[in-house]
């Protein structure tokens, strides 16, 4: 059977437990139709890059989908008409990764510690890119500018 990505966004007025109800009718209703649903993600509450339907955040979930593309169609249908749900993007995937998804793993960068010992730079660091180590251009006496310009 293929193998689907698919990510909904819920209006930011449900509730987190709302949208796992959400999440768990979906799931059914992959089942229902003969497939099945491997990993589930909820990426939390996430600031739209625009307006839909007046939202400015939504919910975010990913499913990882190995159905028939009759059972993805009929779970896109039912989300149309859930008035909860904002969007849909269903892609097909050659394999689904086993590790979390990046929106994830974003969440781990910002954990990291301090940067360490910056060496001899300073505060400012080498700002121009070592400069020291190219050799000085001759600059043109007055006398050769004043003889260019005749």
């Amino acid at each position: 059977m293929p193998l689907y990505e698919h990510v909904f966004l819920a209006r930011q007025d449900v509730t987190a437990q709302q949208v796992e109800e959400l999440t768990t009718r979906f799931k059914g209703v992959i089942e229902a139709n003969g497939g099945s649903v491997g990993k589930t993600e909820y990426w939390g509450v996430k600031s739209l890059t625009y307006r839909i339907n007046k939202n400015r955040k939504a919910h975010f979930t990913l499913l990882n989908i190995d159905a028939p593309a009759a059972a993805v169609q009929e779970l896109e249908r039912q989300q149309r008409i859930d008035e909860d749900v904002l969007r849909v993007l269903t892609l097909r995937v050659e394999e689904h990764e086993e590790t979390p998804s990046a929106m994830l793993q974003k969440r781990d960068r910002d954990d990291r510690g301090e940067r360490g010992e910056r060496g001899d730079r300073g505060d400012r660091g080498d700002r121009f890119g070592g400069r020291e180590d190219r050799p000085r251009r001759p600059r043109p006496t007055e006398e050769v500018q004043a003889e260019e310009e005749n």
